[in-house]
């Protein structure tokens, strides 16, 4: 289901003692606002004062809205200008250290955060950790900034040496974060709303409900919340192999929707409440972002194949992912058809699940949040 969340306040103590939290997100689909939204959800159940911004909301002549439109133009419809913008500035090694974007929205997030007085900021965007960075590096950010890497593979946006830590739900990246920033940076859990580690479902009842067989082995496709990439051939993919039964979540894209449903490939569904009971009753997860879906598939104990990734972050995040054994990386059908096969296998489905569900064995976000309150930044690296 999709949630924007532009300027969203989370309960405060009645005592005016809460601790202040200030979280910049980006409604760039769903995934960053999701991880803020939970986030601020804990944080709230620690008798935290936390708000939520849309970071895109910042920038005037609303560039912001323009950002947005075009970088979902370019994934919809032109993956290969987004690749080249990818390699040249987020991973190239020419690209300016900070983005020159930053400057266009500084002196918005200084009065805000002059008129909030929070006690820390949490960016859970990589632009927004550019511009905190780009501040703090000046003095002009008086409070301490987090920078919670919702990516599981990191580009040069998401590092600021401004910045005062970093926490990273995949301990892969920890080292090479603080390489680049020369500061701390803790491991941390996924960010996952709790429904999905405790969903419980009955496939048959759940296929029965979708429409179709109540004995079909239910695969969930996601092209995220605007239904992005090769979804279709994918869905052709599954359905045509007879052993398994496509189930996309479309999101927001009703043009997807019907032309699966035109197509006869299998049920095409929208925003839904119940994604956690879906994968509860499913086979496995077909992604093609390697975001937050994802993570929540790995909290529910369901196996990951990131298939024909979106370029760009999509793509370093399924090889990410792939390296850590936590999902499975295919390219082509025939590669599809035989993970999926393989996860027939138990030892083979429990040895990929048990990889996934150790990440969340690390120290809670709110945790490092929390214990951290009364940190000193470091001196200059």
């Amino acid at each position: 289901m999709n949630r924007r969340f532009p300027f969203v306040r989370q309960g405060r103590s009645p005592e005016g003692t809460a601790r202040r939290v200030l979280i910049l997100s980006a409604s760039m689909g769903t995934g960053h606002d999701g991880v803020a939204a939970e986030l601020a959800a804990r944080l709230a159940a620690e008798n935290a004062d936390s708000e939520i911004i849309d970071v895109l909301r910042l920038f005037p002549l609303r560039l912001g809205s323009a950002l947005r439109c075009g970088y979902r133009w370019m994934i919809l419809r032109a993956p290969w200008l987004y690749e080249l913008i990818y390699q040249v500035f987020f991973v190239g090694k020419r690209a300016p250290a900070t983005s020159p974007l930053t400057v266009l929205a500084a002196s918005r997030l200084r009065r805000l955060v002059a008129s909030r007085q929070p006690d820390e900021v949490v960016s859970t965007f990589h632009l927004a950790a550019q511009l905190t960075g780009r501040l703090r590096e000046r003095g002009a950010l008086p409070c301490p900034s987090t920078v919670l890497v919702t990516d599981f593979a990191v580009h040069r946006l998401w590092v600021h040496r401004g910045n005062d830590r970093y926490l990273c739900p995949n301990p892969g990246i920890v080292g090479q974060v603080a390489a680049l920033t020369r500061r701390p940076v803790l491991r941390c859990a996924p960010v996952v709303r709790p429904e999905f580690a405790r969903a419980v479902a009955d496939p048959g009842e759940v296929a029965a409900g979708l429409g179709v067989d109540p004995g079909a082995r239910l695969v969930l496709v996601s092209g995220g919340s605007w239904g992005v990439g090769e979804i279709v051939a994918t869905a052709r993919a599954l359905a045509g192999s007879g052993r398994y039964t496509p189930v996309v979540l479309c999101g927001g894209n009703a043009g997807l929707r019907r032309r699966l449903r035109e197509a006869g490939l299998g049920p095409a569904l929208g925003w839904r409440d119940d994604v956690p009971e879906l994968m509860a009753a499913a086979y496995a997860l077909v992604d093609n972002g390697a975001g937050l879906t994802c993570e929540e598939a790995f909290a529910a104990g369901l196996p990951v194949i990131v298939h024909r990734p979106i370029p760009g972050h999509g793509r370093d995040g399924a090889r990410a992912m792939a390296r850590a054994g936590v999902s499975l990386h295919t390219r082509t059908t025939p590669a599809l058809l035989a993970v999926l096969d393989l996860l027939e296998d138990a030892r083979s489905r429990k040895r990929q699940t048990d990889r996934a569900s150790a990440l969340f064995s690390s120290m809670p976000v709110q945790a490092g949040l929390i214990s951290l309150s009364g940190w000193s930044r470091p001196g200059p690296g």
